[in-house]
């Protein structure tokens, strides 16, 4: 589905599923180098259990256009803008790595219209060394290689993931660079980075939510170690605090607990 914000055409995945007014919404926002597919098994669950679901592609990445968001705080106005367009005035939000961070600053700037927050693989600070912010910008490719290797703990994924034999180093490779190559204007690789490296809101942003606020985490994240969530778990006022076995990229790795997690979550009452 293709939502019109900012004046530019961003796609939103549905699950296959048409949105309905009368049903509640789940975001999904994906992270540095991702797209809305990150989510396909949770999204594609959603859909077919009485949710609308708007996996969304960020500005400038894959099948969404315009610039993409400089800072966290320029993503969370796109996404507080996504529910205006497509005429939500309450929702979750789930984001993964750099779409945690989004959906909590977009959930502290309109706590009325955030339901349940949903943190994945997230850390604040969301520190990028220096090594892989010089090569995203200067050496994509082995930048790429770089993440995937932090990002991952299993060679190959459970069933309900990709499929037995899937080569999780390899699918994963293959997005960052289709994601890459997708904005010829921009490197949103290194934009990402260095907006979850300067975002410096995340305790003032915790603080200001108010709905509850779950934090996943992958026992075996190098990338966000579940150590670095301490400050907003002791910050958030409704928290809980669910660790699976798995890297950062935890929707893979994990795609049923991950699922299992949101399901209970979303479940309770806000």
């Amino acid at each position: 589905m293709n939502y019109t914000v900012n004046s530019h055409a961003t796609y939103c995945y549905t699950g296959g599923k048409a949105f309905d007014a009368n049903k509640p919404t789940v975001v999904f926002i994906h992270g540095v180098l991702n797209d809305h597919s990150v989510w396909i098994l949770q999204s594609r669950w959603f859909a077919n259990h009485g949710w609308n679901v708007l996996a969304v592609d960020l500005p400038g990445h894959c099948r969404s256009e315009g610039p993409p968001p400089a800072s966290v705080e320029d993503a969370a106005q796109f996404v507080l803008a996504l529910l205006d367009a497509a005429g939500v005035q309450k929702a979750v939000l789930v984001g993964h790595s750099f779409g945690s961070l989004i959906a909590l600053e977009a959930a502290s700037r309109a706590p009325e219209r955030v339901t349940h927050l949903a943190m994945v693989g997230t850390a604040y600070p969301m520190a990028v060394s220096p090594a892989l912010l010089d090569g995203a910008l200067n050496d994509p490719q082995r930048a790429i290689a770089m993440v995937n290797t932090f990002s991952h703990s299993l060679l190959a994924p459970p069933p309900s993931s990709l499929g037995p034999g899937t080569w999780l180093y390899g699918s994963s490779r293959a997005l960052m660079r289709r994601v890459l190559a997708s904005n010829r204007d921009a490197n949103v690789f290194h934009i990402g980075f260095k907006a979850c490296n300067d975002y410096a809101n995340g305790e003032k942003a915790i603080e200001a939510v108010q709905c509850p606020v779950l934090f996943l985490l992958g026992d075996a994240d190098q990338m966000t170690p579940p150590r670095a969530t301490k400050a907003l778990v002791g910050k958030a006022r409704n928290a809980k605090v669910v660790t699976v076995h798995a890297g950062h990229a935890l929707m893979s790795e994990a795609p049923d607990e991950v699922l299992f997690a949101l399901r209970d979550f979303i479940a309770a009452p806000a």
